[in-house]
């Protein structure tokens, strides 16, 4: 736990009980979410192969978890840590220009 709070720059042991509560809810959360969003596209595994629907609904939980991770941090009071985790995240997969300001 204390080199989770070290390299996290966390400081109470409830903080992160909450972040990693926050990471195994919203990963149901996204699945559960991807569901109407897959239907809502016209795709569903009795229209089409599950060797399509499976990897496009894989593919989609992706953007979802990433979008809904500061919501649900937000709820558990840990918005500003999910926003850093989000931005730098985003930086390592080339878009970090989402997130530069001009000065």
């Amino acid at each position: 736990m204390e080199k989770l709070k070290e390299r996290w720059g966390i400081e109470s042991n409830w903080s992160i009980l909450a972040i990693l509560i926050v990471f195994a809810i919203n990963g149901s959360f996204a699945a559960w979410v991807a569901k109407p969003v897959t239907n809502f596209l016209g795709l569903n595994p009795e229209t089409i192969s599950g060797w399509i629907y499976w990897p496009l609904r894989i593919l989609l939980i992706f953007p979802i978890y990433q979008l809904t991770l500061p919501i649900v941090g937000w709820v558990f009071g840990q918005f500003k840590f999910f926003w850093a985790f989000e931005k730098k995240f985003l930086t390592r997969l080339g878009l970090g220009f989402l997130f530069k300001q001009e000065d």
